[in-house]
């Protein structure tokens, strides 16, 4: 039974709307003003709606108006009364969104045929919408299930024919094996290609998998760079390591994407369910530890789970959580390394370095959770924060009088490569009040050289801003030689792997008189940094090299600490002699 609501002030018309049409099988409802109209509509939600236009206080047009303004009620057909029979009138209502228009008097026949007319639009209407939405949920229920890039399966689809595969029965027999796929250059390649042709090469890769692989299996894109296969019918341990082995083979020969010849290298982990997990998603993760334990192993193709994974992966998971509510806990602290001129044998600089005091184990080393910030992204929060500690830390030491010093901080990968670096730097300098001239950002070779074109235009644009910029870890990455003329950097850090052997490996040692000569050239600054012998603070010496940090002068200091030696007498002496 369709609903209809009149909104009519004059009593008399309204009873008699409101019998003529209960009369007709219709479910009627009486309003006697616009006000009250609009709330009937919203409450009863009405299939049509018979309102006067001439109203006071809310008149037809205001009703109709708020109802349009209301996705609850825009859609309800609206039929206007009036008496008023100018053109003008009727411009005004069809404007506004009315369906149709009566003019008082009207006829039994008038208004009912306006009232069918109305209801059978409103049917169309919703069965076409009925249409649309079915359409629309095949839609949505593919782009539910399969990866929009590559078309493959994602994490859904897989789970629910994983669970297919276990309704089939005899599950305590089956050992359904799942295999992760990863590729180690694939984020540098993608990001060196850029979207167009990173995209057409995570397409190729999944185009060169399928052909590896039985129909009836299922392969899942389920990110970037990480592929699944849930095998169905290779149930034996000998012949998923042939499986693998054939996928491994399959990126022996390059991926041609455009004009280039790409080779990846493919690190494979297995877990089988039963014993190494019985639901989808600690299959996954248990094949993805078996993953990056043959990505650690090197040489190592492919990897079977094996439980010793598992609890390192456990340890691993437990240690994120910590380290995600350990910046709300106020537990990292930044120590300071300080960085001592050769020539003058004082405390010019410090490089900020993190700490991490966990309540229950202590100090935290950073090999453990540095590495562990960078793969899960949270080094973006992290290193925002040891920057802005280290800014307004250097400012404080120059607002209580000591010396003005340059602090040096570390940008990870994941940072340098955010796309508002340069504002963000610009609005924790402005925060502080720290000159930038005393602020160094310090990235490794490798960082810079994943992309050495981006990398010189963001070097520029922090340059430009008065920051000095130093290149850690030198000689250790990539050969960047033919870009140390290009890149805008201040300062050459030598790595301390070259530092610490330099007295006993002849190899070493003219490798790094080579750099200290080719830097002076270039009249870049060199920091030789893990110093700690007084033969090795002889040989920086006899080199001209510009300052040193290491244990032999000071280990990284609290903020406390730091400012004693700031404000004291230690100084390195202006010989090794």
């Amino acid at each position: 039974m369709y609903k209809i609501l009149v909104i009519e002030d004059e009593r008399s018309i309204r009873i008699n709307l409101l019998k003529l049409l209960s009369a007709e099988g219709f479910q009627a409802i009486g309003a006697e003003n616009g006000s009250r109209g609009v709330q009937l509509a919203r409450s009863e939600q009405p299939d049509l709606i018979i309102c006067d236009i001439l109203m006071p206080i809310l008149d037809g047009y205001g009703v109709l108006k708020v109802l349009q303004q209301d996705p609850t009620t825009a859609s309800i057909p609206f039929i206007f009364l009036t008496a008023k029979a100018d053109r003008a009138d009727w411009r005004q209502a069809m404007t506004l969104g009315a369906d149709d228009y009566l003019t008082k008097p009207f006829t039994r026949a008038e208004l009912l045929e306006a009232i069918a007319t109305r209801l059978q639009k409103k049917a169309s209407l919703a069965q076409r919408h009925t249409l649309e939405l079915e359409q629309t949920q095949a839609q949505l229920d593919y782009l539910l299930r399969y990866n929009h890039l590559t078309n493959l399966p994602n994490q859904l689809l897989l789970e629910e024919r994983f669970n297919q595969l276990l309704a089939q029965g005899n599950t305590r027999k089956r050992k359904i094996p799942l295999l992760s796929i990863g590729f180690e250059q694939l984020k540098r390649l993608h990001n060196t290609l850029g979207p167009t042709s990173g995209d057409l090469l995570v397409k190729a890769i999944a185009e060169r998998l399928q052909n590896c692989i039985s129909p009836l299996d299922t392969i899942a894109h389920l990110g970037a760079a990480q592929f699944v296969i849930l095998l169905t019918s290779n149930t034996h341990r000998g012949e998923v390591a042939k499986i693998a082995e054939t996928l491994i083979e399959a990126f022996s020969s390059p991926l041609l994407v455009g004009t280039h010849e790409l080779f990846l290298r493919a690190r494979i982990g297995i877990a089988f369910f039963g014993r190494d997990g019985r639901d989808i998603d600690t299959l996954i993760k248990h094949a993805s530890a078996a993953r990056e334990e043959a990505q650690k192993l090197g040489n190592t193709a492919y990897q079977f789970y094996i439980a010793s994974i598992g609890t390192q992966s456990q340890e691993e998971l437990l240690l994120e959580l910590e380290l995600r509510q350990a910046l709300e806990r106020q537990e990292f602290q930044v120590y300071y390394q300080p960085k001592v001129n050769l020539r003058t044998g004082e405390v010019e600089g410090a490089e900020a370095l993190v700490r991490w005091l966990h309540p229950e184990r202590g100090f935290i080393s950073p090999s453990e959770f540095i590495p562990l910030a960078e793969k899960t992204g949270f080094i973006i929060p992290l290193g925002e924060w040891i920057l802005k500690t280290a800014c307004v830390q250097a400012q404080g030491w120059q607002t209580a009088g000591l010396p003005p010093i340059r602090i040096a901080v570390n940008l990870s990968g994941h940072q340098f490569s955010q796309p508002h670096l340069g504002e963000l730097i610009v609005e924790i300098l402005r925060e502080t009040g720290l000159d930038p001239r005393y602020l160094e950002l310090e990235l490794t070779e490798s960082t810079v050289m994943e992309n050495p074109d981006v990398a010189i235009a963001t070097l520029s644009e922090l340059k430009s801003l008065g920051i000095q910029i130093s290149i850690d870890d030198f000689g250790t990455g990539y050969s960047s030689l033919s870009y140390l003329g290009q890149l805008p950097f201040d300062i050459l850090k030598i790595d301390r792997s070259f530092v610490s052997s330099l007295t006993q490996d002849a190899k070493n040692a003219a490798i790094t008189t080579a750099i200290l000569q080719m830097a002076q050239s270039l009249n870049l600054k060199v920091v030789a940094e893990g110093v700690e012998t007084e033969a090795e603070l002889a040989f920086f010496y006899g080199h001209q090299c510009d300052q040193i940090q290491g244990y032999w002068f000071s280990p990284p200091l609290s903020a406390p600490a730091f400012e004693e030696v700031l404000s004291g007498s230690k100084r390195l002496p202006l010989s090794s002699s």
